[in-house]
């Protein structure tokens, strides 16, 4: 297998696949034999990664917001409101209850709207 640019094309797939996963986008340029490929000139950040054990909630519409349950929230199963500002400019909760915690620890789909903030809300799916 050849190397391009010092990446062979299975550690390019994999990058690729986890990147499609996580919702970045990936540019491709330098094809066409040049040797260096531009940088990305505004690169998005990526999420806060998942610790083990960690739930991830699929966020509607989203626009930098971050919804994760921590291992230790799951195991304490108590219900909470769930700040999902993550690198949004404004904050939106999602208020989960003790039934949601217990459903979501154990791999049931959970969905719930967020609070009606800067005229708008999300749905979070858990699971």
């Amino acid at each position: 297998m050849s190397e391009i640019s010092g990446m062979t094309r299975r550690e390019f797939s994999l990058e690729a696949a986890l990147a499609i996963l996580s919702g970045v986008a990936i540019t491709i340029s330098g094809c066409g034999g040049s040797s260096s490929p531009a940088a990305p000139s505004n690169p998005t950040p990526a999420p806060t990664p998942a610790a083990s054990g960690d739930k991830v909630g699929a966020i509607s519409a989203n626009h930098g917001h971050e919804a994760k349950i921590t291992a230790a929230q799951l195991t304490a199963g108590n219900g909470f409101a769930l700040n999902i500002q993550g690198t949004s400019s404004h904050t939106h909760t999602v208020t989960l209850s003790n039934a949601d915690i217990q459903a979501i620890a154990g791999n049931q789909q959970v969905a719930r709207v967020s609070s009606n903030d800067s005229g708008h809300d999300h749905t979070v799916t858990f699971n």
